[in-house]
């Protein structure tokens, strides 16, 4: 394929200005942005001043969503970059490869198992080409682990321990935004934990065979009493329409001015009725804030996982027991509501650590790779590994495509089910013609 490639970019929220920014200003020998697509236009002119005063690009088309299709046969895009709502990523995935383009989606890949039946369907069909943006495969701190469980320091896994804690201020914005419902995101155990399931396999070299879960909404919402226990009895189910919303509340969107915030998010709630600062203790949201998986390996490995929203830090403890020893990593993440402005997930090295049990020898300390930057650092390399031209031999295999991507949220989907359900649910019962994950070779002995 010719340089530079032609992209074409669907969804244009939050999470898209950092694509937005490999495109157009970091890797612009290697990529030409060619159009815009959303349902909300204000959103669409937004992204073009920032090409135009903060990138140094030209403004590109616009197309609403409904034109997605004009879009894509007017400009012919080599790739579509779709980072819209979770739950229309198969539609816009599935379209693109259909009018011949290859796709980048962001996580995840999708959220429930008809629509990641969709995808795999329409990749068998078309021959095109997937690529999932899982970003903390390339934070130099989980890619660290994943190279000691190569080396086999700790044999053969058996067991893994991982919990995830989510804070007041991350894990609470989680239930202001579309993310609340789960038609939108299908919950936080596929939004969010597609994350932590992806570097579970990614590390063990596996995938899930079997999903039992529990969870709940213990903390946010109105039905537990949260709200009036902080003494916010008659809130407002909007930030900015409710009395707190300078005080008390330390809930409240706009306890502190976000100027970025106010000018991507207020002008342009009129386009689509959208609000961003829906009160985290208000209706309607049916999305659990505290959820404890069991999964079971193709390898005959263990996962107990949990996932908590409501954490006074951020970051995570997970441990791997091997037929040769114990690793265990810490990781504690900054501070930050998304978009504004701080850099997402980043990693506070104080808190970082790796630390190896052998049998039958003493336990050390193994210093941690950190990096700056977005989720753990592994932003700038994802963005780089996707639009550079120049590939680079990659021993980890960071790349995730469609099998990663489905694997990953076929753990969230399983456990959805599971929790309806109160049964173990098999993966293989949600999804077929998928292929096996591609690897970095394990050494456990």
């Amino acid at each position: 394929m010719s340089f530079p490639k032609r992209y074409a970019q669907v969804g244009t929220g939050g999470r898209g200005l950092c694509f937005l920014d490999a495109m157009v200003r970091d890797w612009k020998k290697d990529c030409e942005l060619v159009a815009l697509c959303d349902s909300n236009p204000g959103h669409m002119d937004y992204y073009n001043r920032k090409i135009v005063n903060e990138l140094g690009g030209e403004a590109v088309p616009t197309y609403l969503d409904r034109r997605f299709d004009r879009m894509v046969r007017t400009h012919k895009p080599d790739v579509v970059v779709v980072t819209t709502r979770d739950c229309f990523h198969d539609k816009y995935i599935v379209r693109a490869m259909e009018l011949g383009c290859d796709v980048i989606t962001e996580k995840p890949m999708t959220t429930d198992e008809k629509k990641c039946q969709r995808i795999v369907d329409a990749i068998q069909r078309t021959g095109r080409d997937l690529r999932v943006g899982f970003n903390y495969r390339y934070s130099p701190p989980r890619t660290q682990v994943k190279d000691l469980l190569m080396k086999g320091v700790v044999g053969r896994v058996l067991s893994v321990e991982f919990q995830w804690l989510l804070n007041t201020s991350h894990g609470a914005d989680y239930f202001r935004r579309w993310h609340r419902q789960k038609k939108n995101s299908g919950g936080l155990i596929v939004h969010k934990a597609t994350h932590h399931f992806d570097l579970v396999n990614w590390w063990l070299a596996a995938w899930p065979e079997e999903v039992f879960a529990m969870g709940g909404r213990s903390f946010y919402g109105p039905e537990n009493g949260m709200a009036e226990r902080y003494g916010l009895e008659g809130h407002a189910q909007r930030c900015l329409d409710c009395r707190y919303r300078r005080r008390k509340c330390h809930y409240s969107f706009w306890r502190k001015r976000k100027p970025s915030q106010e000018d991507f998010y207020l002008p342009n709630e009129h386009h689509d009725g959208y609000h961003r600062d829906q009160c985290v203790f208000g209706r309607p949201m049916d999305i659990e804030d505290t959820m404890n998986l069991v999964v079971r390996y193709n390898t005959g490995a263990l996962m107990s996982y949990s996932l908590n929203a409501f954490s006074p830090w951020e970051g995570y403890r997970v441990a791997f027991n091997g037929d040769r020893g114990r690793l265990e990593q810490n990781c504690v993440e900054s501070v930050y509501v998304s978009g504004d402005g701080s850099v997402p997930g980043e990693t506070i090295p104080q808190g970082t650590t790796i630390r190896l049990y052998p049998h039958f020898k003493p336990a050390r300390d193994i210093k941690v790779n950190i990096a700056k930057g977005g989720h753990g650092g592994g932003d700038d390399l994802m963005l780089a590994d996707i639009f550079s031209r120049r590939k680079r031999r990659d021993r980890w295999l960071r790349a995730a495509g469609l099998a990663s991507g489905a694997m990953s949220i076929l753990t969230g989907v399983a456990a959805n089910r599971s929790m309806r359900t109160n049964a173990p649910v098999r993966i293989a019962d949600l999804v077929s013609g998928l292929p096996k994950p591609t690897y970095a070779p394990m050494k456990t002995r």
